[in-house]
């Protein structure tokens, strides 16, 4: 095709003003998490542009929502999409974006009456920021989940996943049910904020992912002894809080020797206990997110925090354990889709960034299944997760029409 196709933009902008209302409260935050009245209203909604469309619509056991279009059931499809759901206070364009660019693909490609040699499918994935782990609906699709991992899966406060699908009238068994052969599909791709401030510091509006970060996740807990704070004197002290202080303090030294360039690692929660203004911290708990995009640095860091931890724990006469709440292994893009994004944007003036992507996205559970590729369009400030998350309008339009040509050559 000579001449690059083009979404109508007027009705895309459309959708995101109105989405970005649903689930707000008095703060400009979105409260969309998974299975609440936000997220709720979301799926309805989507659920109601699909029909409008003219579009078909599916309901998976994992209750991921898909359009579809040239769809037979029998031939294989190129996917697209994100998620609805959000992180508590969120924004309005973290997973809402690249849903919304896939439904104004599929009515481009309807209305343009196109012949396509492949079916496509919009998604929005159910639960990718983690009220229940993350990443739920797209592990279902791609076979990763157990009957286990589904009936133990319960949020911060203590809400089952079986609970919560129940109330909406969901059968929690039928998550199994969602997986889908290799073989039905030919490609996924994702188009999604960056969530950080590369593009926007480059001035470069389309960014080509080339890989996703990896990462493990740990609940740590130091343990000393709690006691008074102004009659034990500081050499007989196993204060926990002075434990984490010296580790947080080791992290830097402990990405420069294990690490790489593009290793981080966070401490982002801590508790204190017994917590008291007089009382020497006795435990300490926290969580300790690292990662790096590849695997064998990956191990290298989690054998390095562990003898970190274990060094400081024997010099203070502390104990120390670690839960491991998540581990995600770095996945590369598929280099023919990328080749395809690249050419994709070229076609409309455009030169991309070849990046790697610092955050998880569905993209990286669907690798598993079937090749695939991911835009970035950048985010002002590097801000996400937050009422000040904003992608300007324009870069919005060129990476949705970027979107649009690269699902037009991988399914034509």
């Amino acid at each position: 095709m000579k001449t690059p196709l083009r979404v109508n933009f007027k009705r895309l902008q459309a959708d995101v003003e109105t989405l970005a209302h649903i689930g707000r409260r008095a703060d400009y935050g979105l409260y969309r998490m998974a299975f609440s009245k936000g997220d709720q209203a979301a799926r309805e909604w989507f659920q109601e542009r699909i029909h409008e469309a003219g579009l078909d619509l599916y309901i998976d056991g994992a209750a991921n929502i898909h359009a579809r279009f040239n769809w037979n059931g029998e031939r294989p499809s190129v996917m697209t999409g994100s998620h609805l759901d959000t992180v508590p206070g969120a924004g309005h364009l973290d997973g809402a974006l690249g849903v919304l660019v896939g439904l104004e693909c599929l009515r481009r490609f309807k209305e343009l009456d196109l012949s396509l040699r492949y079916a496509v499918e919009a998604i929005a994935f159910t639960d990718e920021e983690g009220r229940f782990g993350g990443l739920l609906g797209s592990q279902a699709i791609s076979g990763r989940l157990t009957p286990e991992a589904i009936h133990n899966a319960r949020d911060l406060d203590g809400i089952s996943l079986s609970q919560a699908m129940t109330a909406q009238g969901l059968n929690p068994a039928d998550i199994l049910r969602a997986r889908r052969k290799p073989e039905s599909l030919i490609a996924f791709l994702e188009l999604h904020i960056e969530q950080g401030p590369i593009l926007e510091r480059q001035g470069v509006s389309v960014g080509v992912v080339e890989g996703i970060v990896g990462l493990f996740k740990w609940e740590v807990t130091l343990k000393g002894t709690a006691n008074h704070a102004g009659t034990t004197p500081m050499d007989m002290r196993q204060d926990a809080l002075q434990g984490l202080a010296e580790f947080a303090g080791e992290i830097t030294r402990v990405l420069e020797e294990n690490g790489g360039p593009r290793s981080v690692a966070t401490i982002g929660r801590v508790e204190v206990f017994p917590g008291a203004a007089n009382v020497i911290p006795g435990s300490v708990k926290f969580s300790l997110d690292v990662r790096d995009t590849e695997a064998i640095i990956l191990k290298d860091l989690t054998h390095a925090f562990r003898l970190a931890l274990s060094a400081i724990a024997r010099r203070r006469g502390l104990m120390f354990e670690f839960e491991v709440l998540s581990e995600i292994e770095p996945v590369k893009c598929d280099p023919g889709i990328m080749e395809t994004i690249f050419n994709a944007a070229r076609s409309l003036g455009v030169e991309p960034l070849q990046m790697p992507s610092g955050a998880a996205h569905d993209t990286q559970i669907m690798a598993t299944l079937t090749r695939a590729g991911m835009i970035f369009v950048p985010s002002q400030g590097g801000r996400s997760h937050s009422p000040a998350e904003w992608t300007p309008w324009e870069d919005i339009e060129t990476g949705a029409n970027v979107a649009l040509n690269t699902l037009y050559q991988l399914a034509h």
